[in-house]
C-alpha cells in the first residue's frame, strides 16, 4: 500500500496532508514555498508560522500526537495489551478518528493494537489511499467478517477430521494443532475488531479447550462483550450464567434482563427460560400471563417441550383462558414430535393418538 504522504505514488492523487490545515491552500497553489509539517506529529502542514500558530490554538494542540506515540507497540507492550484486550475502554480514552470517548460506542482493537470505534474503522475501509491506521499508518486488516469466515472454515475442516478419527480435542495431531492456532488467531483478530460472532466463538473455544487452554475467566470476559453488543446467543448464555452463578455473582434480576434481550430477538431457548422465570417469579414480578405469552412464542417456533407445556397451560387455564380444544391442539403438535409428556397427557384424557387435531 502506498504511503499516503508520498505524492509521487503512481495512480494516486495528491493526499490531503499537502493542504494547509488552517487555510486549506494546497501546496501547488501556494506559489511561494513548500508547506511545512508540524514538528511534533508530522501530519498537519502549514503555509507559514502564522497559520500553524492559529491552528495550534484552535484545536490542533489537543489532538497533536507525537510520531513515537503512533508507532506499533513493542512485543512486551503488545503482549500486555493482548492480555487485557477484553477490558472495557476507560472513561478517558478517546477514538482518535471521531474524538468521541471510546466507551460511548462499540470499539475494536486493530492488529497494531490501536483502538477505535468500530463504525469509524468501517468508514476508513471505504477509502482507497486511507486504508491504514490513522496513528501508525499500519495497513488495515480485512474486514472482521471475512477474517471470521476464513477462520471458521478452517475450524470446520479440523472438526470433521477429529470426528472421523474419533480423536480427542485435548490431544489433536500436530497438523490439527497448527490449524487450530490459526483459527484462534483469526477469531481473536475478528473479535478485537468487534465482531460478535467471533467473540462468541472465542467463548466456546475457551470453554471447550478448542485450540486454547480451557479458561472460564476469559470465556466469561468474551461472553460479556458479545452480549453487550447484542448477540442473542451470548445474551442467553450470559443470562443463564447469572441464573446459575457461573463465573458471575448469582442474580435472578440480571438473568431475567439478559434473557429478555435475547428473547426479544426471537431466540427460542431464551423465550422458554424467561417463561419459567415469570412463572416462578424469579428476578421478575410473578406473572402467569407473561409466562404463557413467552411460552406461546416458543411453541410457535415448533419446540415440542414448549408445545407440551402450553397444552398443560390451556388445560388448566394457567395465564390464559381455559380451553380443552387448544390444549389438545398443542399436545398433539408436541406428540407428533415424539414428546413423551404430550403422549402421556393425551393418553390420560382418553384421546385417540391417531386422531387428527387441527
Amino acid at each position: 500500500m502506498p504511503n499516503v504522504g508520498d505524492s509521487k505514488c503512481k495512480g494516486t492523487s495528491a493526499p490531503e496532508s499537502r493542504i494547509c490545515a488552517n487555510c486549506l491552500v494546497s501546496e501547488e497553489s501556494n506559489g511561494t514555498s513548500k508547506l511545512s509539517a508540524c514538528a511534533q506529529c508530522g501530519l498537519a502542514v502549514y503555509c507559514d508560522k502564522n497559520c500553524q500558530r492559529v491552528h495550534w490554538k484552535a484545536n490542533h494542540k489537543q489532538h497533536c500526537i507525537a510520531k513515537d506515540n503512533r508507532t506499533p507497540l513493542n512485543r512486551a507492550s503488545l503482549k500486555h495489551r493482548v492480555a487485557s484486550s477484553t477490558a472495557a475502554p476507560t472513561l478517558e480514552e478517546k477514538c482518535i478518528i471521531c474524538l468521541d470517548h471510546l466507551h460511548e460506542a462499540p470499539a475494536c482493537t486493530l492488529p497494531c493494537m490501536h483502538v477505535f470505534h468500530i463504525s469509524c474503522v468501517e468508514e476508513l475501509r471505504k477509502f482507497g489511499v486511507t486504508q491504514a491506521c490513522p496513528l501508525c499508518r499500519a495497513a488495515l486488516p480485512p474486514g472482521p467478517k471475512k477474517i471470521f469466515e476464513d477462520a471458521t472454515r478452517r475450524f470446520v475442516a479440523v472438526a470433521r477430521k477429529v470426528e472421523r478419527r474419533s480423536a480427542s480435542w485435548s490431544a489433536p495431531t500436530p497438523s490439527a494443532q497448527q490449524e487450530l492456532r490459526a483459527v484462534i488467531t483469526g477469531w481473536q483478530a475478528a473479535a478485537d475488531q468487534g465482531l460478535e460472532e467471533a467473540q462468541f466463538a472465542l467463548v466456546m473455544a475457551y470453554l471447550g479447550g478448542y485450540g486454547v487452554e480451557k479458561d472460564d475467566k476469559k470465556a466469561a470476559q468474551w461472553l460479556r462483550k458479545a452480549a453487550e453488543q447484542g448477540y442473542a446467543e451470548a445474551q442467553c448464555m450470559y443470562g443463564n450464567a447469572f441464573s446459575e452463578g457461573l463465573n458471575v455473582v448469582q442474580s435472578n434480576k440480571d438473568a431475567a434482563e439478559w434473557l429478555q434481550k435475547a428473547a426479544e430477538q426471537g431466540l427460542l431457548q431464551a423465550q422458554k427460560k424467561l417463561a419459567t422465570l415469570y412463572h416462578s417469579g424469579l428476578g421478575v414480578e410473578q406473572s402467569d400471563e407473561i409466562a404463557t405469552a413467552w411460552m406461546i412464542k416458543a411453541a410457535e417456533q415448533g419446540d415440542a417441550m414448549a408445545q407440551a407445556n402450553l397444552g398443560t397451560r390451556f388445560s388448566c387455564g394457567c395465564g390464559v383462558a381455559q380451553s380443552s380444544k387448544e390444549a389438545l391442539h398443542w399436545w398433539h403438535k408436541a406428540f407428533v414430535q415424539d414428546n413423551a409428556e404430550a403422549a402421556e397427557y393425551l393418553q390420560n384424557v382418553g384421546f385417540g393418538l391417531n386422531h387428527d387435531v387441527k
